[in-house]
């Protein structure tokens, strides 16, 4: 059974497509997205509320605690668990999200590159907590550029692994990436982007971190605080969190922290497009989305798959 995968930068419109598509054909959804698997970060990842939901089931929320660990293996494996519940109720999959990396991995498998030695680990993860994380994506710039050019410079997970497979195997792990070549097709899918012109993206964002922020997200940071989770986890590097943590700690006025999270959201919208882009086999639709024409998209898409 076809996946059908809704796809394309942040605020672009993807959860209300997918949700459409999904209550419409009786379809479910399955997240592809790398903050929204922790638990209590809501308002400030855009998880779709029960309101948004409806009758509608969305797999891959709220997965695991703020202080757990997360990579895309651990995705591949529980989005696959997904996948298979869903088939075994006979009904469709929706793939809605922004993280490329994820999707790929999904779709075409993960490169097997080793694991970083333990002692290699131990060194950079020491290094990242010194405030080291600057310097090791500029190391990683100078022995792995491919790598760099893609991972974002506060990154921390890909710049520790990218700069571990070279200090383990001498080999850059855009090396071993050429090698699997991302060839295989674990699923069959057809991909919808949704974007937007680059003016109007960007007061969409502008306007969701607004929205955000009066939906109570300063709020929700306090919370994760309270409850222990420090900024420095895997988790907290959402954006956003950091910056209103900074916020909460009297080291930024909250106009600064909308600002700088706003120029953060916007990078990343840049980064995701660029990654989209690539993806040739994507069949884009401006927004607004004529959802006849989405519909029309979603019906050709799955018109020879039994439900």
């Amino acid at each position: 059974m076809t996946l059908l995968a809704i796809v394309g930068p942040t605020a672009s419109g993807k959860t209300a497509l997918a949700v459409h598509a999904a209550r419409t054909r009786g379809a479910e959804i399955v997240g592809v997205d790398a903050s929204q698997i922790y638990r209590g970060l809501d308002i400030g990842t855009g998880k779709a509320t029960e309101e948004e939901l409806g009758s509608v089931r969305h797999h891959l929320l709220d997965v695991i605690s703020p202080n757990e660990s997360f990579d895309v293996a651990a995705y591949v494996r529980h989005a696959d668990a997904s996948i298979e519940g869903v088939r075994s109720r006979g009904s469709k999959v929706v793939l809605c999200g922004g993280t490329g990396l994820y999707l790929r991995g999904l779709i075409h498998g993960i490169c097997q590159a080793p694991p970083t030695a333990p002692s290699i680990k131990a060194t950079l993860l020491e290094r990242i907590e010194n405030g080291e994380l600057p310097a090791l994506h500029a190391e990683l710039a100078r022995i792995d550029p491919s790598a760099a050019a893609r991972i974002a410079p506060n990154d921390k997970q890909r710049t520790e692994r990218a700069l571990g497979v070279f200090m383990t195997t001498g080999r850059p792990l855009s090396d071993w990436q050429r090698e699997h070549a991302f060839a295989e097709q674990r699923y069959p899918v057809a991909y919808i982007g949704v974007r937007w012109p680059t003016d109007v993206l960007w007061t969409r964002i502008e306007a969701r971190v607004d929205a955000m922020l009066a939906a109570g997200w300063l709020d929700e940071v306090a919370r994760l605080r309270e409850s222990g989770y420090a900024e420095s986890l895997q988790s907290m590097q959402a954006l956003g969190y950091r910056l209103l943590s900074l916020h909460l700690d009297g080291e930024i006025s909250l106009d600064e922290a909308r600002e700088r999270t706003i120029i953060a959201t916007r990078r990343y919208a840049k980064r995701q497009r660029k990654w989209f882009r690539s993806m040739t086999e994507i069949t884009w639709l401006d927004g607004p989305v004529d959802i006849a024409r989405f519909d029309e998209i979603v019906d050709e898409v799955w018109k020879q798959e039994d439900v």
